[in-house]
């Protein structure tokens, strides 16, 4: 009997062996769950975050999804492997908790790099850099050419898509809260103009070209003399880049080695000059730890 007892002790001890083995892949695959990037490349798709806001991103008539940073994201993506991105329409103020709450992996709206959004997501490296721009009614009433002058006129109502980074700008220099009408995107801006509710919306120069040139509206004319607002006692130049999750770095390195090529080929020129960008809103050899240094 003596021999069964030590036959059934075996098989206990192999069982226990087993259980053991199995516990322990699965704690391996555990600290080593799917990344976002090497989910998207099984799918052959990913979704991004955009708030309708030309020439960035915004959906055209038939529901294509386009823009400057679209197109930017979606080339560097197929070089990823990940053919296919679906759009999900965010308020600009939500797409920063829409991403953090995973409604959508990637952000991709000509979104400005800042310490205070680095606080809650990552940037990959810019794609481009550009200045404001205002418009008013045509023939300039109320002589605005500069967010000084519209600090110094407290009558004067100034339209701003809520969450951009010009609701910032605007309060550095002295714009009185009270002066500041949001609203949700730039067709409301327009009509904001349009209706009397603001007297000046602003925005970044190609944006802001880009809705006049769909508005068609000859009553509304762009203040081409200008000044850039001074903040910090330097003159303000934004910087967009796609947003990525906090834990996402991988995925952030792939697109900007990606992004990088795009660049010295000239390929990423050629894109933004297809959404009325020039070579001056190149990024050029700025990166994102720069910025935020």
């Amino acid at each position: 009997m003596k021999w069964m007892k030590y036959v059934g002790l075996c098989l206990i001890a192999l069982l226990l062996l087993a259980g053991c083995s199995n516990g322990g892949n699965n704690v391996n695959q555990a600290e080593s769950p799917e990344t976002t990037l090497d989910k998207a490349k099984r799918q052959g798709f990913i979704t991004v975050g955009f708030a309708n806001e030309m020439p960035y991103a915004y959906a055209t008539p038939d529901g294509k999804l386009t823009g400057a940073s679209v197109e930017v994201a979606r080339k560097v993506l197929t070089n990823l492997g990940i053919e296919q991105m679906d759009g999900v329409l965010t308020e600009f103020g939500s797409l920063i908790p829409g991403l953090q709450a995973q409604r959508f992996d990637l952000i991709t709206a000509g979104m400005f790099i800042t310490k205070e959004r680095a606080e809650q997501v990552d940037f990959a490296n810019p794609e481009y850099s550009i200045g404001e721009a205002i418009a008013v009614i045509k023939g300039n009433p109320l002589n605005i050419h500069s967010y000084e002058d519209i600090k110094n006129n407290p009558d004067v109502k100034v339209a701003v898509m809520v969450g951009a980074i010009e609701v910032d700008y605007l309060k550095s220099v002295g714009v009185a809260e009270g002066q500041i009408v949001t609203v949700p995107d730039q067709p409301s801006a327009i009509s904001a103009l349009q209706s009397g509710r603001a007297d000046v919306i602003t925005m970044t120069g190609p944006s802001l070209q880009a809705v006049l040139d769909s508005a068609k509206d000859s009553d509304i004319e762009r203040v081409m003399d200008f000044e850039q607002p001074i903040i910090d006692g330097e003159s303000v130049r934004g910087y967009g880049a796609a947003v990525f999750r906090q834990d996402d770095d991988e995925f952030r390195e792939a697109f900007n080695q990606e992004l990088q090529k795009l660049q010295d080929s000239g390929e990423l020129l050629d894109i933004l000059m297809s959404f009325g960008f020039t070579e001056q809103e190149l990024p050029g050899d700025m990166t994102t730890e720069e910025l935020l240094n």
